[in-house]
């Protein structure tokens, strides 16, 4: 005999604790389903641009097509599928750039077709070498860059920062370790976005990193996990304060971070040594890495650098940082400052308003 209806009809919640781990593994589940089908049907709408552009670029070789043909193409393709958004002439136009960028096939399958359509279409516009294409479209994979993100790191040159900075990490961390650490480092890292000239102060910079938390954040690098500033250690009953202290999660190690203002001296790599055998000793539980040591400084003589790190133990890395974007010597002096240009804006808000 069954259970009556209103049995299940009852307006009390469930709130066992086996209820609640199974509603969570269904929400978990529902979740994981959604991504993967928004990813499926990414990848599938990436691979039909492909054969879209791959399709024109093949009739205008064979049969000579000009330019033309795109527009009628698209005129076609918007009157047989109006309710489909991507086939304006100017999308066409990428499609056949994609195509013609990315001949295989198996690529587009396998990787490029994994980030968005425009994050592709941005890589496109604002990057000419092929090799440093598939890199960035392998960083948004690894990632999860928004499209804002992935301009950001393409202005900023992150290829040819990436891995530049000058370690020992080859000699004092074993493989694959060592080469994740390199990789990660960059050299020179950019914070023009602290808003600060080249003449500022150790303390500073520090405090402009503090307020901007989420840009330096970014320009350090995924997986960074920031644990403090001024971090206090003490140390046979003294007192010592490293600069920024800071979590790595793929790595699994604790990052000492030292800022310096001017250029990179041997002496200091002593004092990052002290700093890293007290966190190791201190702080590093059984399931962590050995620490490692960041010194970013104003600027570095690499050979100078090279032979101070030669025989030291402790993981080190050396980069240098920037303030401001270098800009060629014919434009520096020619663009206004703050003030001009917020001046120019109060006059054409003025003007606005004015009509």
């Amino acid at each position: 005999m069954g259970l009556p209806v209103r049995a299940f009809m009852s307006s009390e919640p469930i709130i066992t604790n086996e209820y609640s781990e199974f509603i969570s593994g269904l929400k978990a589940d529902v979740r994981r389903s959604r991504v993967k089908a928004a990813l499926a049907v990414n990848r599938e709408l990436v691979l039909l641009y492909w054969r879209i552009g791959n399709g024109i670029l093949a009739k205008q070789k064979e049969l000579g097509w000009g330019a033309k043909v795109v527009e009628q193409i698209s005129l076609d393709l918007r009157l047989e599928f109006p309710e489909m958004k991507g086939f304006s002439r100017t999308n066409l136009l990428y499609m056949r750039s994609f195509a013609e960028n990315h001949p295989d096939y198996a690529f587009v399958q396998q990787v490029a077709g994994q980030i968005p359509w425009f994050h592709n279409c941005v890589i496109l516009d604002k990057v000419k070498d092929q090799q440093e294409r598939e890199f960035y479209i392998n960083k948004t994979i690894e990632n999860g860059w928004s499209r804002n993100v992935l301009e950001i790191q393409i202005e900023s040159g992150l290829y040819l920062r990436q891995g530049k900075a000058i370690t020992n990490f080859e000699l004092t961390l074993p493989k694959p370790q060592s080469d994740l650490a390199q990789q990660l480092l960059k050299s020179p890292y950019n914070f023009d976005f602290l808003g600060l000239t080249d003449e500022a102060h150790e303390r500073d910079i520090e405090a402009a990193m503090m307020r901007h938390t989420r840009d330096y954040l970014l320009e350090l690098g995924v997986g960074f996990a920031f644990v403090g500033s001024q971090y206090r250690l003490d140390v046979g009953g003294e007192e010592f304060f490293i600069d920024q202290l800071f979590y790595h999660l793929k790595l699994r190690c604790y990052f000492v971070l030292e800022l310096k203002a001017g250029k990179f001296k041997p002496e200091y790599l002593g004092k990052l040594n002290f700093y890293l055998s007290a966190i190791d000793d201190l702080l590093r539980d059984d399931g962590d890495n050995l620490s490692v040591g960041l010194i970013l400084c104003r600027a570095e003589n690499k050979t100078v650098a090279e032979y101070a790190l030669r025989d030291m133990a402790k993981p080190i890395g050396i980069s240098s940082y920037e303030l401001t974007r270098i800009l060629p010597e014919n434009l520096r002096g020619t663009l206004p400052t703050i003030e001009e240009i917020e001046a120019e804006l109060e006059t054409v808000k003025i003007r606005d308003e004015n009509l």
